[in-house]
């Protein structure tokens, strides 16, 4: 299911899921891509934390470090920080994550050592970026619990989809029948490019196919 979710486009998805009242599933459109083209999916292995100042930067910094090698093989990070002034991922964290296999991350928060992160290759969706460090700033609460991003409630294994147009998070539930109808909503869509290029009228092209 994990290329077959890498493949689809995040507009098919939030299409399938306002057809089914499921409106709040599209993370806040200031999170975007470290650089256009980037692409990531896989399951939420999720993170909450909260500002704070550190009293004890070492033991502050040993709480992420773990956090940082739990993160399974194939997941995406998914970090609610409830705050807007520091880094919450660098370089050297996301070189681990990327050798241990994990998809990427995405940050209600800030991100640092931009130019490292993209010669890495690994995707990032972050809300902002700054040299300044979190240790000292923000603590780690939990992992693994459900966390909400903008409007979006996300728990963990809920399927996390991010390209240039944003981030979509499909729960993990309905994961599958979301999937194999956005897949036709894809094939459909690929068919009315074709008809509207050859001249067909977008409401004629949308009364023959159901969808625009």
């Amino acid at each position: 299911m994990k290329s077959r979710f890498g493949a689809i486009y995040t507009a098919a998805l939030a299409d399938v899921l306002d057809a089914r009242g499921r409106h709040d599933q599209t993370l806040p459109p200031a999170i975007r891509p470290l650089t256009p083209g980037l692409r990531l999916a896989g399951p939420a292995f999720t993170v909450q934390g909260r500002p704070a100042e550190a009293t004890e930067y070492d033991a502050a910094l040993r709480k992420v470090l773990r956090m940082l090698g739990e993160v399974p093989e194939g997941h995406v990070a998914v970090y609610a920080c409830a705050q807007d002034v520091s880094a919450h991922l660098g370089e050297l964290s996301v070189t681990s994550l990327k050798e241990r296999g994990v998809a990427g991350c995405v940050l209600d928060g800030g991100c640092r050592d931009v130019r490292f992160i993209l010669d890495e290759g690994f995707p990032v969706f972050t809300r902002f970026v700054t040299p300044e460090d979190s240790t000292w700033r923000w603590e780690l609460e939990a992992t693994q619990v459900p966390v909400t991003i903008g409007r979006v409630r996300i728990e963990p294994g809920d399927w996390i989809v991010g390209d240039d147009d944003g981030v979509v998070v499909v729960p993990h539930a309905i994961a599958q029948s979301v999937l194999a109808e956005a897949e036709t909503k894809a094939a459909t869509e690929s068919v009315i490019r074709a008809a509207v290029r050859d001249g067909m009228p977008p409401l004629e092209a949308y009364e023959r196919f159901g969808t625009f």
